[in-house]
């Protein structure tokens, strides 16, 4: 069985459905109110499900090294990446900002390959290029009728959204380091989540916003989102993704979590009534395909 691809494919969808409630929450409250929040969230799941699966809300016994791993992942990928993501989200709405994560299969593949030996054959690396091209002639059409402020804000976040992407790469690489042995997922994740956690919220009290951010939650429509998106997003989607890497090679992982652009497009359609180009038609059904020969049998 393809657990690892599958992983990635779930963590696909959880992370296209984590984008559109985050992208209506921080429109409402702000992104990092719900960068922070929705950490806070995660970590009680989190200790629910390893209390269920572990036997105790922690993984206490965790070794040292594999708490540097994990913390420099959660620094590198939840503080830093996460905080220019959202803020992207915000700018130029969920899925560019996805869109523009569709560097991450390159650099992780090369990474892959120079710091963990794998090897990909000549199809997969067919499907990575087709897929990551798909998703490129996508984002970059050209955006007709804006302002000059909404073009500066629009390349603004193209820019915020690719640091993300970079946070992403580097967050993958670090935590498959902390994996090694076959440790638990459900523990790595949550050590990721509470160093995050204690990084955004020391932060949040001394700027002093932490009552403003309690505040904010009484906006229910904002609070409600940010919950859901704190199951599926936090939860659930980081979890996964760790079960990907761990169970099959970090580019083909990359690859496939990246597909939320594509996911998106009739979330967008029938949430927000968005139209999609042909060229955006034409650069799905590339990414599609390119996916597809990553399912073949090599």
């Amino acid at each position: 069985m393809l657990w690892g691809e599958i992983a990635a494919l779930t963590t696909a969808a959880l992370w296209s459905l984590t984008a559109v409630f985050f992208s209506y929450s921080g429109r409402r409250i702000g992104s990092e109110v719900v960068n922070r929040s929705r950490l806070l969230f995660a970590f009680l799941f989190l200790s629910i499900a390893h209390l269920l699966l572990e036997g105790t809300i922690f993984p206490f016994g965790a070794e040292p090294y594999r708490w540097f791993w994990f913390a420099l992942s959660a620094i590198l990928g939840l503080v830093l990446g996460d905080t220019f993501l959202f803020q992207a989200y915000v700018l130029i709405g969920p899925r560019l900002s996805m869109l523009m994560m569709a560097t991450v299969p390159i650099y992780s593949t090369l990474f892959g390959l120079v710091l963990f030996q794998e090897t990909i054959t000549g199809v997969e690396a067919a499907g990575i290029v087709m897929a990551v091209a798909g998703i490129g002639w996508v984002v970059t059409e050209k955006q007709n009728g804006r302002t000059a402020v909404e073009n500066k804000q629009y390349r603004k976040g193209l820019l915020f959204a690719l640091a993300g992407a970079l946070g992403q790469v580097a967050n993958l690489v670090t935590a498959r380091y902390g994996l090694v042995g076959d440790y638990p997922t459900i523990s790595a994740t949550i050590i990721r989540i509470l160093v995050a956690l204690a990084i955004l919220w020391g932060i949040a009290t001394l700027r002093g916003q932490v009552r403003n951010t309690f505040a904010l939650w009484h906006d229910r429509p904002a609070f409600n989102a940010l919950v859901a998106g704190a199951f599926v997003g936090p939860f659930l989607g980081i979890w996964f993704s760790l079960i990907a890497i761990q169970n099959t090679r970090l580019g083909i992982a990359a690859t496939l979590m990246a597909l939320p652009p594509v996911l998106l497009i009739p979330i967008e359609y029938l949430a927000y009534g968005r139209k999609v180009s042909r060229r955006g038609i034409v650069g799905t059904l590339v990414a599609i395909s390119g996916i597809a020969l990553l399912f073949l049998p090599q």
